[in-house]
């Protein structure tokens, strides 16, 4: 994706939606290696945040024409896709 994004914005919002990116997966992993049920939810609450986050930025991205609409179509399916498997991990966890 950084191929797509103008030089001025690969610091900024490009930076910013790898960075979010990369958190979700850090804090899921955190979280499980915490070995303890309320960290592994707070650290999971966390990587939801991030989710949004990822969302937000792309469609930011997308509104400033700084991506193209299918790619942040593309993006946004997928972080949605991540968002569903978060909230149904969250959920099962705390039916425990």
């Amino acid at each position: 994706m950084d191929e797509e994004f103008p030089k001025r914005e690969l610091y900024g919002l490009a930076n910013q939606i790898r960075r979010a990116a990369v958190s979700i997966a850090s804090n899921i992993a955190e979280g499980h290696s915490r070995r303890s049920h309320l960290a592994y939810l707070n650290h999971l609450s966390i990587a939801l945040g991030s989710q949004s986050e990822v969302e937000t930025q792309i469609e930011l991205a997308s509104r400033l024409s700084l991506i193209p609409p299918q790619t942040a179509g593309e993006i946004l399916t997928l972080a949605g896709q991540v968002g569903r498997m978060l909230h149904a991990l969250i959920a099962a966890l705390e039916r425990k």
